[in-house]
C-alpha cells in the first residue's frame, strides 16, 4: 500500500514526505485527527518510508518499495486489533508474578516498537516508556532509523514526564510519533517539543464517494448514513459494522427514553441486564456509549436549529420525539453522567448498575 493509496489530507502527507525527502523530518512529530483518520496507517507508511533500502519516488516524493524485508515486517503490525490481542494472551499465559511486571508492545520489526495502552487502565504507563528510553539511544540494528509508535494520547502522569526527557535530547537516529485524536490531551511541554500535523476529518460526499467504489455491495442510503456515521474517517467508515452499531443504538434510545420518562423502568432494566462483565461485556458496553454520545450529539443538533448536521438520519423522527423533552441542559447532564459511567469501567465497576444509575439520574419527574 504505497502513499498514494492513503485517502485524503494530501496536504498534510505530501508536507510530511517533502521533509523526509529534504532530510528535514522532526524527531518527534504528533499525528491528530479522529479515529479512524489513518494516523496509524500513516505513520507506519512513513516508518517503511524511512527504511526502506530501495525506495521508490512518486510525483518527486519519496515512497517505499513494499515488497523488501524491513517494509513486509513492519507491515505486519499494521492490523493493530489483531496484534493487539496476540499481545494480551501472551501476557496472560504468564505466571501471575510475572503479569504484573509485564508491559504491552507490538514488534514485529526490531527497530520499530509500537506502544499501545495497557488494560485494564488503557493508559501508557511508566514502564512502557522506559522500554524505549532503555533502547532509543542504541543505533537501530537492521533499519535506518528507530522508530516508536505511541497509539495513544493518554498517558499516566510519570509516563508522560519520562517521555518528556527523551524529547528533550532525543538521538538522531529515532523518531517518535504519538498519536491522538485532541493534541490538547497531551502535556504542553510535550507538544512544544514536537510537531503536529492534523488530519482533518473528510467531508460526507467525499466518503460517500470512497465508499461508493470500495464497498459497492451497500446501497445508497447505506452509504450515505455511514458517510456520516464515520465523521468523515476513512478507516471508520471502511471497517464500520452497521447491525452492530444499529443494535446498540436500539438500546440507547431505550435508555434515553427511560431516562425523559419518569416511571416503569421494567424495559430499562431488561436491557442493561445484559451488559455483563469481562472483554465481551466491554466490548458491547463501549459500542452503547458511543451510541448514546452520538445520539446526544443528535439532539444538540435538534435542538439548535441545525438538523441538516444530525448523523443518525434514519431515525429522525425518533430523535425528533426525544427532543421535544431534552433540552440543553439536560443534554449536558447527560454527557456528564455518560462520562462517570466511562470512569466507572475503568474501575471495573458492574455495568448494569452503572447504567441503571445514568438513565435514573436524569429522570424527568
Amino acid at each position: 500500500m504505497p502513499f498514494s493509496d492513503f485517502y485524503g489530507n494530501s496536504d498534510a502527507v505530501g508536507h510530511l514526505r517533502d521533509m523526509l525527502a529534504r532530510n528535514r523530518f522532526p524527531q518527534a512529530v504528533i499525528l491528530a485527527g479522529p479515529a479512524g483518520s489513518g494516523k496509524y496507517t500513516l505513520a507506519l507508511m512513513l516508518a517503511k518510508a524511512m527504511n526502506c533500502p530501495a525506495p521508490v519516488t512518486a510525483n518527486g516524493l519519496p515512497d517505499f518499495c513494499g515488497k523488501c524485508s524491513n517494509c513486509v515486517r513492519i507491515a505486519q503490525a499494521e492490523d493493530l486489533e489483531a496484534r493487539f490481542a496476540e499481545a494480551v494472551e501472551a501476557r496472560d499465559g504468564l505466571r501471575e508474578t510475572d503479569k504484573k511486571d509485564t508491559r504491552l508492545f507490538v514488534q514485529t520489526h526490531p527497530d520499530v516498537l509500537v506502544i499501545p495502552p495497557d488494560p485494564p487502565q488503557m493508559m501508557i504507563k511508566v514502564d512502557q516508556v522506559r522500554r524505549v528510553i532503555e533502547t532509543i539511544y542504541y543505533r537501530p540494528g537492521e533499519a535506518k532509523e528507530r522508530v516508536y509508535i505511541f497509539t495513544d494520547s493518554a498517558f499516566m502522569k510519570e509516563a508522560a514526564n519520562s517521555l518528556l526527557k527523551v524529547l528533550e535530547e532525543p538521538p538522531e537516529f529515532a523518531t517518535i510519533f504519538l498519536l491522538t485524536e485532541n493534541a490538547g490531551e497531551l502535556l504542553p511541554t510535550i507538544r512544544s517539543r514536537s510537531m503536529i500535523v492534523t488530519l482533518n476529518a473528510l467531508p460526507a460526499e467525499q466518503v460517500e464517494q470512497y465508499l461508493a467504489t470500495t464497498r459497492p455491495e451497500w446501497d445508497l442510503k447505506q452509504s450515505a448514513l455511514l458517510a456520516r456515521l464515520s465523521e468523515g474517517a476513512i478507516g471508520r467508515a471502511r471497517s464500520f459494522d452497521l447491525p452492530a452499531y444499529t443494535a446498540a443504538r436500539s438500546h440507547a434510545l431505550a435508555i434515553l427514553s427511560s431516562a425523559l420518562r419518569a416511571g416503569d423502568h421494567s424495559e430499562l432494566f431488561k436491557i442493561t441486564e445484559t451488559y455483563r462483565a469481562g472483554a465481551e461485556g466491554r466490548d458491547k458496553t463501549e459500542k452503547l456509549l458511543r451510541a448514546i454520545y452520538s445520539l446526544l450529539q443528535d439532539l444538540t443538533f435538534l435542538n439548535s436549529g441545525t438538523p441538516e448536521l444530525i448523523r443518525n438520519t434514519d431515525i429522525q423522527p425518533e430523535l425528533k420525539k426525544l427532543a421535544e423533552s431534552a433540552d440543553f441542559a439536560w443534554i449536558s447532564l447527560a454527557s456528564d453522567r455518560l462520562a462517570e459511567v466511562e470512569r466507572g469501567m475503568r474501575r471495573n465497576l458492574l455495568r448494569s448498575l452503572s447504567l441503571d444509575a445514568f438513565a435514573v439520574a436524569l429522570e424527568r419527574g
